[in-house]
């Protein structure tokens, strides 16, 4: 059986006005265009559903029977064709899923919650590690939101460039680099580093960048996560490169010095991204509002322009 919706709203219109005239003037038909959804409604059910008692009609007692449910689905089925986009926060509940690097979970994931907790209490935010692979949780709807260095290229990915920064050296304080006038590119080189990878790669921008300047580093470690690759360097003379707006405020907490890089890099680039399922979904749309005011750099409440 193929149902038509309309017959649902003509059903709707006739048991609450009790009239085939009614039931036009509600829905702005014409009366015989209404006498006809009638016609097909007793045809559907099986019931006259409206009889004539004299000048009016009544319902029959099948129709009496319906009437709430018929009402009910009919909410039913508009809130699913044509959602609300009014978002009561106050009752909203809710569970996020966010894939952040570590690093910006640590800068920014408390500021995000505040914020959310104190306009929405029912909403939850669910933090993971960043995968040592590429996932495609984002597509699957297993995650909401991702924000890290990467621009993701699939075309149903979205991604708004909403921080960066430039890159410093990291090394404990009374490293031979703090001792020096200047930390020149073939000091730099020279020390010992600690990469930062969460798949274990010893190599990266920062090596092609000595390269051009005829120099190479000697890569002894790799961490997955910059709180760990700090403890290396705490007791050590290791060195790491790293986005010094990430890098700050741990650095200072464990006594660590920050360095400038003494050789030309692009600066270091935060993407928020997300599937464009959510693009208009009024919860995602509230949250992606206040993870860019989280992740933009101190000073910028309203975070970059989208790229």
């Amino acid at each position: 059986m193929q149902l038509d919706l309309n017959l649902l709203a003509a059903l709707d219109a006739l048991l609450e006005e009790g009239s085939v005239a009614g039931a036009a003037d509600r829905l702005h038909v014409t009366a015989p265009a209404m006498s006809r959804s009638l016609g097909r409604i007793r045809r559907t059910t099986g019931d006259q559903i409206l009889v004539r008692t004299g000048r009016t009609m009544t319902p029959t007692p099948y129709a009496i029977a319906v009437r709430e449910q018929v009402h009910e689905l009919l909410q039913q089925v508009q809130g699913v064709l044509a959602p609300s986009r009014e978002l009561d926060l106050t009752t909203l509940e809710r569970t996020f899923t966010l894939r952040w690097h570590d690093s910006l979970v640590a800068l920014s994931g408390p500021a995000l919650l505040a914020a959310v907790r104190k306009q929405a209490p029912g909403v939850r935010l669910r933090f993971i590690a960043e995968s040592s692979i590429d996932t495609p949780e984002l597509r699957r709807g297993e995650v909401d939101l991702e924000a890290n260095a990467n621009r993701p290229t699939a075309p149903d990915i979205r991604a708004d460039r909403v921080a960066e920064s430039h890159y410093v050296i990291v090394v404990r304080r009374g490293h031979p680099l703090t001792r020096v006038k200047a930390v020149t590119a073939a000091r730099y080189a020279a020390a010992e580093h600690i990469t930062i990878s969460r798949r274990g790669r010893f190599g990266s921008g920062f090596d092609d960048a000595l390269a051009r300047l005829g120099l190479t580093r000697r890569v002894v470690a790799t961490a997955p996560t910059e709180g760990a690759a700090f403890e290396f360097v705490r007791g050590s003379d290791l060195v790491i490169t790293a986005p010094e707006s990430t890098t700050r405020s741990a650095a200072a907490d464990l006594g660590l010095a920050l360095l400038p890089l003494p050789i030309e890099l692009p600066s270091a680039s935060v993407y928020l991204s997300w599937h464009q399922r959510y693009d208009t979904d009024p919860a995602h749309v509230w949250l992606r509002d206040l993870a860019r005011t989280a992740l933009a750099p101190r000073g910028d409440p309203h975070g970059m322009d989208k790229s």
